[in-house]
């Protein structure tokens, strides 16, 4: 699918997700809860740890971040967001508040480049990815993650599957997030130059209160007039399908998180 005008919709943060609105620093550490534990391992498995330095990408709350300087032992960390008002500098790890998109953008390079849930949200996405790419020292690695939707036309007709699929359109039509090209990042990643590129899927389990279920209840309510806007759900239709995240009945599949990675020669 080809990408998006620049100009066509509003930007994530903008319209929707906004960092000022109340609650929204919980929301992405709910995402965290439910991913971190994933990020962490691939990112200790391709070898990352003392000595390397590392570029955080749309960093958020900074979990990654934190957990790659204590718990990996890297020595230093350049977490970048285009609103740094949830990050904390400390010892080794340093901000910048920045636009990647910017004609530019070059904060240096590094041993380690990873950005998560950024790259759906940004029309550009083939010339990021080589942006991205650019930044990765010799012998380094480009680790990329974004979500999967796996809400298809087979699926049972939940109040989960209604909502999910209107959160998809209606975040398409206000701020251009598009999942759709996500299961190319590994053939992305090689044409950007990298090599040895491998990739896997995650899909955390929907469980009354879990972390994950949390987030998407949230998100939910962030992106309720887009989706409402849809003509797909209505409101009663999302409080249905929260109701329906917290309760015993709820049967379905999260969206996945497809994490991808390809090293510089």
């Amino acid at each position: 699918m080809g990408e998006l005008d620049a100009d066509a919709a509003s930007r994530y943060g903008e319209a929707v997700f906004r960092p000022e609105q109340a609650g929204e620093g919980e929301r992405i550490d709910f995402g965290a809860l439910a991913y971190d534990d994933i990020t962490l391992a691939r990112l200790r498995a391709l070898g990352v740890g003392p000595g390397w330095h590392c570029l955080d990408v749309g960093a958020g709350t900074g979990t990654v971040s934190r957990r790659l300087l204590e718990e990996l032992g890297v020595a230093s960390v350049l977490a970048v967001d285009r609103d740094v008002r949830f990050l904390t500098r400390r010892p080794g790890l340093d901000l910048l508040e920045a636009d990647i998109t910017a004609p530019g953008f070059a904060p240096g390079r590094f041993r380690l480049v990873h950005a998560r849930f950024v790259l759906m949200h940004l029309p550009a996405y083939r010339r990021l990815i080589a942006t991205l790419a650019d930044l990765v020292e010799p012998g380094g690695v480009l680790v990329l993650s974004d979500a999967v939707d796996l809400t298809g036309d087979r699926t049972p007709g939940t109040p989960y599957r209604a909502a999910m699929r209107a959160m998809w359109q209606g975040l398409r039509a206000t701020i251009g997030t598009d999942v759709t090209w996500v299961p190319s990042y590994p053939q992305l990643l090689h044409a950007a130059g990298l090599r040895r590129v491998g990739a896997e899927l995650h899909v955390p389990p929907l469980l009354p209160g879990s972390p994950i279920s949390r987030f998407w209840a949230d998100t939910w309510e962030r992106s309720r007039a887009a989706m409402v806007a849809t003509g797909l759900v209505d409101d009663a239709a999302v409080d249905e399908a929260v109701r329906y995240l917290d309760s015993d009945e709820c049967a379905a599949l999260s969206a996945g998180m497809l994490t991808a990675w390809g090293r510089r020669p």
